[in-house]
């Protein structure tokens, strides 16, 4: 198996196309045609994980943050970054990062959390925009049903907790071909008239290249009439931090030591209690300063995540109980999610934990 079956594969849990804008999600270094030995995987790539990837046969490293976050002009032993990478390259070791983009997936960072804490009914706090696209295309009758689930197979069809949607209502469509044409129906220079269906599918840009190439290898035409939309729809799958119930309510002390034990914590910082009951919470694995608002305004009772600076915990003002359980402890069980997805999916190939503590904050 080679290193890029291990990447489609983790592309398909949280496409790159779904990271921020500044960050650096994908393959940074290392050969994707190289026959995979094994993956490693961690929060961060350093040293130490390199030195224990070599150690362990491993020429893949996994990281949730990105080794390389912004360009870099010369490539030397003077950081830890530069170091990191020049023994990597030395041992055709690949390093990958699956960053933001697994931050804003339905099923990554946040539904772990929430699912460590218990919390139910699951949604996205803040849902993307823009994301989603609309395929119109015009299919003969016979082929309706051949056409419509190769575009599902592809990723098209799915709205929150539903998928195969699509619409079709019935038409004519005319068509004329050239003599160079092979059309499915009449023949060339004559004008045809067929019964169609219109078919109306959603995806998102992170899928639209699969589908559209699945609608051409199942469409029957020659030449395959579609058109593609650009939504202002918010994407309900997709999108910042998590929002849930608690199964009962729960006081603020008792949440507050169900987080130190769930995520592991050596300790938690947090604004004045409110003396209220915890049920809603919303959650962002490491810095979540941005979407306090969302949290807020969505009625959160609490709100887990981390980074948020001293003067920062001032504007909360009552509304909610802020916790910042740390950077590190949000975000340390991550590679659980690859290890589980990756064995489901190759069973047989070598996946590894990381052994290596990687927190660079340390507690005295």
């Amino acid at each position: 198996m080679r290193i890029s079956e291990i990447i489609d594969a983790i592309e398909q849990l949280a496409p790159t196309a779904y990271q921020e804008s500044y960050d650096n999600s994908g393959l940074i270094c290392g050969d994707r045609d190289l026959t995979a030995t094994g993956a490693l995987l961690s929060l961060d790539c350093t040293e130490e994980v390199i030195a224990e990837a070599i150690e362990t046969g491993c020429n893949l490293v996994i990281s949730h943050h990105p080794i390389l976050f912004s360009a870099i002009k010369r490539l030397t032993p003077s950081s830890h970054v530069e170091r990191t990478l020049i023994t990597a390259i030395r041992n055709n070791i690949a390093i990958y990062a699956c960053h933001t983009n697994l931050d804003n997936v339905r099923t990554g960072v946040n539904k772990h959390i929430c699912d460590k804490l218990g919390v139910q009914n699951q949604r996205i706090l803040v849902p993307q925009k823009g994301t989603l696209k609309k395929i119109v295309t015009f299919v003969p009758e016979t082929h309706l049903d051949v056409v419509r689930q190769a575009m599902f197979s592809a990723g098209a069809g799915h709205i929150g907790n539903y998928d195969s949607c699509s619409f079709s209502h019935e038409g004519e469509g005319t068509f004329r071909g050239n003599d160079q044409a092979k059309p499915f129906i009449g023949a060339p220079g004559q004008l045809s008239h067929q019964k169609e269906k219109r078919l109306e599918v959603v995806t998102d840009h992170a899928r639209i290249n699969p589908v559209i190439r699945a609608l051409h290898v199942a469409h029957p035409y020659e030449e395959v009439a579609y058109d593609v939309y650009a939504l202002e729809n918010a994407h309900p799958s997709v999108g910042s931090g998590m929002l849930g119930d608690l199964a009962a309510e729960t006081g603020e002390k008792d949440f507050l030591a169900l987080i130190k034990n769930a995520l592991g914590c050596k300790m938690i910082r947090h604004t004045a209690l409110t003396g209220k009951k915890i049920k809603k919470v919303a959650v962002c694995g490491g810095s979540g300063r941005f979407l306090l608002k969302n949290a807020i305004s969505a009625g959160a009772d609490v709100f887990v995540t981390a980074d948020f600076k001293y003067h920062e915990f001032f504007e909360v003002e009552g509304r909610l109980l802020l916790v910042d359980a740390g950077h590190y402890e949000t975000e340390h069980l991550v590679p659980e999610i690859f290890y589980g997805f990756l064995k489901e999916k190759f069973s047989t190939f070598a996946v590894r934990l990381s052994k290596i503590n990687t927190n660079p904050v340390n507690y005295f």
